[in-house]
């Protein structure tokens, strides 16, 4: 049986969302080991070139997604856009506010705010794969149309609060690349190499510009052309089908290697459980981010502007609400650009606050979720 595309884009992610585990895990015991020396000298070579530069790739992979999804039509429409919009909206501002709230009176903390508003697929998705064919497909589309609107919430936040003295003359010289992708776009110019190298002309002239360059990432994934004789032949999904390996079982795998490590020790000298930034972090990823999908669905509903994905219940809905919570690979990020300038401790509350709420979110989301597919069983077999 032929799989449709988002199918094998499902299984894709939750697969690499267990090497993404393996290798955080890998991460932690090398920082804390007699060779912390040498993860520390890792970190120092290589976390420009993956930070800035590999994950541009995976911005470019969310563009891609995000472009597919438009000329597929699962876009198309207000009624299957609404709920994981919404959605997705309230998962980034309540787990926000909480963040703000636990760290108002802090100026340095408070900037940490953007850390617990983005929601990991990979891993949400490998623990919603532990049910198998009990999860509605319906249930799991609606979970990938959120990550892909929240990935787009989480590079609209770097847009506007992570550029630096802003370089008029590279933003003019961004301009003409992003120009040069929209014409080769209109004129149906189907040759890959012409747009990476354009790609590549906007993400230097974005990092100069003092904008931070992954959003170039971003434009060129929505400029690439998905249309034209065979889609399945087309520039946009020959270049995703092309890349997604290589995101999924290498980018962020090794992101995760370099920024998902920290040193125990460092934590150990403070009271580490009452630190506002650690604990603003993991009650915004468990708290607000069931809150803001759950509150803010229940309202869409309840004005009739949307309903829940076919043969899901209020609590399988509600597990998934809690898995959204697992926000490591994007929170890790955010959280790396909040506090870039302000030493490695605040990175370490940043790690140690992802892992804490990303794991709770897990634990308590595939519980919650078990209850709703034995629920579900006992009414197929009462029908």
């Amino acid at each position: 049986m032929r799989l449709k595309p988002w199918q094998r884009f499902l299984q894709l992610e939750s697969s690499s969302g267990i090497i993404l585990f393996g290798m955080a895990l890998m991460a932690m015991v090398w920082a804390n080991s007699p060779l912390a020396f040498l993860q520390q000298r890792f970190v120092d070579t290589f976390l420009f070139i993956i930070n800035d530069g590999l994950m541009a790739i995976f911005f470019l992979v969310v563009g891609l997604e995000l472009k597919k999804a438009f000329i597929s039509g699962q876009l198309s429409r207000f009624s299957e856009v609404a709920l994981p919009l919404v959605a997705a909206f309230g998962g980034m501002l309540v787990p926000a506010c909480v963040y703000w709230v636990v760290n108002r009176h802090d100026p340095v903390s408070v900037q940490g705010w953007t850390t617990p508003v983005a929601t990991d697929i990979a891993f949400a998705l490998a623990a919603l794969s532990i049910f198998g064919k009990r999860v509605p497909a319906a249930l799991k589309l609606f979970l990938l149309m959120l990550a892909i609107f929240d990935d787009l919430g989480a590079i609209l936040v770097i847009a506007i609060f992570y550029t630096s003295g802003i370089e008029c003359s590279f933003l003019m010289v961004a301009g003409f690349f992003l120009l040069l992708l929209y014409l080769f776009n209109v004129y149906s110019i189907r040759s890959l190499p012409l747009y990476l190298l354009a790609g590549v002309g906007l993400w230097l002239s974005l990092l100069y510009a003092g904008i931070h360059p992954t959003i170039a990432g971003v434009l060129l994934g929505l400029m690439v052309p998905g249309k034209g004789g065979k889609q399945a032949r087309s520039p946009l999904h020959r270049l995703e089908a092309f890349l997604h390996p290589y995101v999924a079982y290498f980018i962020m795998p090794l992101f995760a290697l370099a920024n998902a490590g920290f040193d125990l020790h460092a934590l150990s000298r403070d009271k580490w459980w009452l630190d506002t930034v650690v604990m603003g972090i993991a009650l915004g990823l468990f708290l607000g981010k069931q809150i803001g999908v759950l509150g803010f669905s229940w309202l869409l509903t309840r004005l009739r502007l949307a309903k829940l994905p076919e043969k899901s219940t209020w609590l399988s809905f509600y597990g998934v609400a809690i898995l959204c919570g697992i926000g490591f690979t994007m929170s890790l990020f955010l959280g790396t650009l909040s506090f870039q300038t302000e030493g490695s401790i605040y990175l370490a509350k940043v790690r140690l606050g992802v892992l804490l709420g990303s794991t709770l979110s897990g634990l308590v989301g595939v519980a919650v979720f078990f209850l709703a597919s034995g629920q579900l069983n006992r009414r197929k077999r009462i029908g």
